[in-house]
Protein backbone atom coordinates (compact mmCIF):
# COMPACT_ATOMS: atom_id res chain seq x y z
CA UNK A 1 0.00 0.00 0.00
CA UNK A 2 1.27 3.47 -0.88
CA UNK A 3 1.16 5.64 1.67
CA UNK A 4 0.45 9.87 1.15
CA UNK A 5 0.66 12.46 3.60
CA UNK A 6 -0.76 15.57 2.60
CA UNK A 7 0.65 19.11 3.61
CA UNK A 8 -2.50 21.71 3.94
CA UNK A 9 -2.49 25.52 5.70
CA UNK A 10 -5.96 26.30 4.79
CA UNK A 11 -9.14 24.72 4.21
CA UNK A 12 -8.36 21.72 3.06
CA UNK A 13 -10.97 21.55 0.23
CA UNK A 14 -7.91 19.57 -2.00
CA UNK A 15 -6.65 17.61 0.89
CA UNK A 16 -10.15 16.37 1.88
CA UNK A 17 -10.87 15.58 -2.57
CA UNK A 18 -7.20 13.87 -2.51
CA UNK A 19 -8.21 11.57 0.34
CA UNK A 20 -12.07 10.60 -0.69
CA UNK A 21 -10.62 9.74 -3.87
CA UNK A 22 -7.68 7.37 -2.43
CA UNK A 23 -10.50 6.01 0.13
CA UNK A 24 -11.19 2.97 -1.42
CA UNK A 25 -8.10 2.23 -4.15
CA UNK A 26 -6.73 -0.78 -4.05
CA UNK A 27 -3.20 0.39 -4.07
CA UNK A 28 -3.13 4.02 -2.70
CA UNK A 29 -4.40 5.83 0.22
CA UNK A 30 -4.17 8.98 2.55
CA UNK A 31 -3.20 7.89 5.90
CA UNK A 32 -2.20 11.64 7.07
CA UNK A 33 -2.44 15.42 7.21
CA UNK A 34 -0.03 17.47 8.05
CA UNK A 35 -0.77 21.81 8.44
CA UNK A 36 1.17 24.37 10.11
CA UNK A 37 -1.71 26.25 11.29
CA UNK A 38 -3.96 25.12 14.28
CA UNK A 39 -6.96 27.10 13.17
CA UNK A 40 -6.51 25.10 9.57
CA UNK A 41 -9.68 23.70 8.37
CA UNK A 42 -8.44 20.71 7.25
CA UNK A 43 -7.93 19.69 10.60
CA UNK A 44 -11.69 19.27 10.93
CA UNK A 45 -11.73 17.71 7.64
CA UNK A 46 -9.29 15.09 8.54
CA UNK A 47 -11.23 14.25 11.49
CA UNK A 48 -14.55 13.64 9.42
CA UNK A 49 -12.13 11.42 7.42
CA UNK A 50 -10.74 9.66 10.07
CA UNK A 51 -7.24 10.81 9.00
CA UNK A 52 -4.64 11.35 11.35
CA UNK A 53 -3.70 15.06 11.39
CA UNK A 54 -0.06 15.91 12.55
CA UNK A 55 0.05 20.05 13.28
CA UNK A 56 3.35 21.69 13.22
CA UNK A 57 5.08 25.09 13.82
CA UNK A 58 7.07 26.38 10.74
CA UNK A 59 10.20 25.83 12.35
CA UNK A 60 9.82 21.77 12.26
CA UNK A 61 9.36 21.13 8.74
CA UNK A 62 13.14 20.86 9.48
CA UNK A 63 13.06 18.58 12.23
CA UNK A 64 14.04 15.00 13.14
CA UNK A 65 11.14 14.66 14.66
CA UNK A 66 8.76 15.49 11.69
CA UNK A 67 10.97 13.10 9.61
CA UNK A 68 10.43 10.24 12.26
CA UNK A 69 7.11 10.72 12.23
CA UNK A 70 6.82 10.60 9.02
CA UNK A 71 9.17 7.36 8.95
CA UNK A 72 6.36 5.82 11.87
CA UNK A 73 3.70 6.28 9.67
CA UNK A 74 5.12 4.87 6.97
CA UNK A 75 4.92 7.66 4.50
CA UNK A 76 5.71 6.97 0.67
CA UNK A 77 4.71 10.30 -0.96
CA UNK A 78 3.78 13.72 0.53
CA UNK A 79 0.84 15.81 -1.22
CA UNK A 80 0.83 19.65 -1.04
CA UNK A 81 -2.59 20.79 -0.99
CA UNK A 82 -2.46 24.57 -0.35
CA UNK A 83 0.54 24.12 1.82
CA UNK A 84 2.40 27.85 1.79
CA UNK A 85 5.62 27.45 3.09
CA UNK A 86 8.68 26.49 1.31
CA UNK A 87 9.96 22.96 2.09
CA UNK A 88 13.36 22.65 3.14
CA UNK A 89 16.34 20.79 1.65
CA UNK A 90 16.03 18.21 4.09
CA UNK A 91 12.68 17.53 3.40
CA UNK A 92 12.72 16.99 -0.34
CA UNK A 93 16.07 14.98 0.33
CA UNK A 94 14.12 12.36 2.25
CA UNK A 95 11.77 12.56 -0.34
CA UNK A 96 13.19 12.31 -3.49
CA UNK A 97 11.20 13.04 -6.61
CA UNK A 98 8.15 12.15 -4.16
CA UNK A 99 6.95 15.19 -3.29
CA UNK A 100 3.69 17.12 -5.25
CA UNK A 101 2.40 20.03 -5.83
CA UNK A 102 -0.06 22.19 -7.56
CA UNK A 103 -0.30 25.52 -8.47
CA UNK A 104 -3.50 27.63 -9.56
CA UNK A 105 -2.02 28.98 -12.88
CA UNK A 106 -0.01 27.83 -15.78
CA UNK A 107 3.29 27.89 -14.53
CA UNK A 108 5.76 29.71 -14.92
CA UNK A 109 3.36 32.63 -15.60
CA UNK A 110 2.14 33.95 -11.76
CA UNK A 111 4.25 31.74 -9.91
CA UNK A 112 6.76 32.29 -7.13
CA UNK A 113 7.57 33.29 -3.59
CA UNK A 114 4.15 35.12 -2.20
CA UNK A 115 2.08 33.52 -5.29
CA UNK A 116 -0.41 31.78 -3.87
CA UNK A 117 -4.42 31.41 -3.65
CA UNK A 118 -5.76 34.70 -4.45
CA UNK A 119 -2.42 36.49 -5.13
CA UNK A 120 -2.56 34.64 -8.36
CA UNK A 121 -5.95 34.83 -9.48
CA UNK A 122 -5.93 38.95 -8.86
CA UNK A 123 -3.10 39.03 -10.57
CA UNK A 124 -4.45 37.28 -13.09
CA UNK A 125 -7.16 39.04 -13.53
CA UNK A 126 -5.39 42.25 -13.38
CA UNK A 127 -3.15 41.58 -16.42
CA UNK A 128 -6.67 40.68 -18.48
CA UNK A 129 -5.94 36.98 -19.35
CA UNK A 130 -7.88 35.38 -21.69
CA UNK A 131 -6.88 32.03 -19.71
CA UNK A 132 -5.47 30.66 -16.60
CA UNK A 133 -5.17 27.12 -15.24
CA UNK A 134 -3.27 24.88 -13.09
CA UNK A 135 -0.19 23.05 -12.77
CA UNK A 136 1.28 19.71 -11.21
CA UNK A 137 4.34 19.73 -10.32
CA UNK A 138 7.30 17.90 -8.60
CA UNK A 139 8.65 19.82 -5.90
CA UNK A 140 12.42 21.51 -5.61
CA UNK A 141 13.92 23.77 -3.33
CA UNK A 142 12.66 26.57 -5.33
CA UNK A 143 9.11 28.27 -5.25
CA UNK A 144 7.11 26.45 -8.42
CA UNK A 145 10.00 25.26 -10.29
CA UNK A 146 9.99 21.23 -9.97
CA UNK A 147 9.54 19.39 -13.09
CA UNK A 148 5.89 19.75 -14.45
CA UNK A 149 3.76 16.73 -14.70
CA UNK A 150 0.29 18.12 -16.09
CA UNK A 151 -1.40 21.74 -17.10
CA UNK A 152 -4.98 22.33 -17.39
CA UNK A 153 -5.86 25.72 -19.41
CA UNK A 154 -8.94 27.40 -17.79
CA UNK A 155 -10.99 30.04 -19.84
CA UNK A 156 -11.64 33.06 -18.36
CA UNK A 157 -14.51 34.92 -19.50
CA UNK A 158 -14.58 39.17 -19.87
CA UNK A 159 -16.74 39.75 -16.61
CA UNK A 160 -14.83 37.20 -14.52
CA UNK A 161 -13.38 38.91 -11.10
CA UNK A 162 -10.85 37.27 -9.60
CA UNK A 163 -13.29 35.13 -7.33
CA UNK A 164 -14.84 33.43 -10.29
CA UNK A 165 -11.79 32.23 -11.44
CA UNK A 166 -10.53 30.78 -8.19
CA UNK A 167 -13.96 29.22 -8.33
CA UNK A 168 -13.57 27.72 -11.54
CA UNK A 169 -9.64 26.76 -11.44
CA UNK A 170 -10.66 25.33 -7.71
CA UNK A 171 -13.31 22.99 -9.33
CA UNK A 172 -10.78 21.57 -12.20
CA UNK A 173 -8.32 21.31 -9.09
CA UNK A 174 -10.13 18.78 -7.53
CA UNK A 175 -11.26 16.81 -10.62
CA UNK A 176 -7.39 16.88 -12.08
CA UNK A 177 -5.23 16.61 -8.99
CA UNK A 178 -5.84 13.35 -7.57
CA UNK A 179 -5.93 11.32 -10.74
CA UNK A 180 -2.69 13.05 -11.81
CA UNK A 181 -1.37 11.85 -8.27
CA UNK A 182 -2.69 8.75 -8.96
CA UNK A 183 -0.85 8.22 -12.47
CA UNK A 184 2.22 9.72 -10.92
CA UNK A 185 2.21 7.36 -7.93
CA UNK A 186 1.54 3.82 -9.63
CA UNK A 187 4.57 4.67 -12.35
CA UNK A 188 6.95 5.66 -9.81
CA UNK A 189 6.74 2.67 -7.80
Amino acid sequence: MIKIAVFASGSGSNAESIAKYFREHDNIRVTLFVTNSSKAGVIERGKKLDISVLVIKNDQLNSPSLFEELKNQEINYIVLAGFLRLLPKELIDQYPEKIINIHPSLLPKYGGKGMYGMNVHKAVAKAGESETGLTIHLVNTEYDKGKILFRKKVKILPMDKAEDIAARVLRWEHDCYPKVIEDYLLKSS
